[in-house]
């Protein structure tokens, strides 16, 4: 049998749905591989495998047997490209995707080898090193009968915000700046919308919290990683009653001019939204429901319920935010309203939109966006809007 047949082998027992020597794949591309800057290498007896990704994901390593095999998992990586490394030992290498947006790189080893170093590296080009090291039959069958690892590591996440408690007739509005730390977000020159949106959003609550009946928590309250799931854990924990995620993105193709409210959708409303969905669709979220305990059809008659209940007052919300911010006479796409699959947004409970409040890529936006009267000016309108929707929904509420 050549050594293909049994790596693709391998492969059909681990799970790799969409993979071939190429690792090539329909992925929406967290993460891309940069095989001109990765390299695959023999280390005396052991060897190095030294792979540069195009940013930061979660992943784990471990070693399987019947054959010694080395296994890595990563949140969607793109592996386009693999197949020209050098295999610098490796008895095979194949990699795919081996569950809807979770990829994997399967090593085939020479011998039995244990892992000595495991590390991720996101000063600049970010570095995945493993070190592997012959090690004794034994050993290695001790290794690889250990369970798989259910904790996966990353950049570390900025720690939960404490929620103030709440009180009776307090509107509680989560804020979330997009990106921050390891990812910036879109930038033009110096210019990072992970800063701006931060800036907008502390801006945007301290005037919030001015009327005394409003919890404003934000998911980041500095230059730090928060992942997604996180995002939607704040707003759980906080009680939120609103979450709207704040972005500044830049997009080359199509017009992108102008602030922006999307609302979620299976499929995005045009194809700027598609692209913005799939540059912020990062993990696969249940919005914090437990549904560990439910089969996949349970699960889905749970999430379409909530989601059936919150839908009707999310597109009020988006009606109440496109009205405020065109009430202020601020400039907004000339579809100001849109529809994506933003994951941010897939809260099934928790009323949530996100605002693109410009576009980087846009030189009048990008004015905008750094003036601070015209900020004060936005601020003011989602203010007006976020309170004027949470008025109306307790009248409906009363009602009902």
């Amino acid at each position: 049998m050549d050594i293909w047949a049994k790596v693709k082998g391998i492969a059909v027992v681990l799970g790799l749905l969409a993979a071939g020597p190429s690792g090539a794949q329909e992925l929406s591309g967290l993460a891309r591989l940069v095989p001109e800057a990765s390299r695959i290498e023999a280390s005396g007896a052991g060897v190095a495998v030294d792979l540069a990704i195009s940013q930061p994901v979660p992943w784990r390593v471990r070693v399987m047997d019947q054959p010694p095999r080395l296994v890595m998992d990563f949140r969607e990586v793109d592996w386009q490209g693999i197949g020209t490394l050098d295999k610098g030992g490796l008895a095979g290498l194949l990699a795919g995707t081996f569950r809807p947006g979770w990829s994997r790189l399967v090593a085939e080893l020479p011998g039995p080898m244990a892992v000595v170093q495991a590390g991720m590296a996101t000063e600049g080009v970010t570095r995945v090193t493993v070190r592997l090291e012959p090690v004794s039959a034994e050993a290695f069958a001790a290794k690889a009968a250990q369970p798989e690892p259910q904790e996966w590591a990353l950049p570390k996440p900025a720690d939960l915000p404490k929620a103030e408690p709440r009180h009776d007739g307090t509107l509680v509005v989560v804020l979330d700046p997009g990106h921050g730390g390891i990812d910036p977000g879109a930038e033009r020159g110096p210019v990072k919308e992970a800063d701006l949106v931060l800036t907008f959003a502390r801006e945007l609550k301290e005037l919030m919290m001015r009327d005394g009946d409003t919890i404003v928590v934000l998911t980041r309250e500095e230059d730090v990683f928060v992942p997604l799931e996180t995002r939607i854990s704040v707003a759980r924990a906080a009680g939120a009653d609103v979450f709207l995620s704040l972005h500044a993105d830049a997009i080359a193709e199509g017009e992108a001019v102008g602030a922006t409210v999307y609302t979620l959708s299976e499929e995005a409303s045009d194809a700027a939204g598609k692209t913005l969905a799939e540059r912020h669709d990062r993990a696969d979220l249940l919005a914090g429901v437990d549904l560990t305990e439910q089969d996949d059809m349970v699960a889905r008659v749970l999430m379409d319920m909530a989601r059936t209940e919150t839908e009707p007052r999310v597109a009020r919300l988006a009606e109440a935010l496109v009205a405020a911010i065109q009430g202020q006479e601020l400039r907004m796409h000339r579809h100001p309203r849109q529809e994506a699959g933003f994951s941010v947004l897939k809260s099934p409970d928790i009323p949530s939109v996100l605002l693109e409040l410009g576009f980087l890529s846009s030189e009048r936006d990008l004015k905008r966006l750094q003036d601070k009267a015209w900020r004060a000016k936005m601020a003011a309108a989602l203010r007006e809007g976020l309170r004027g929707w949470a008025k109306d929904e307790a009248a409906r509420a009363g009602l009902r």
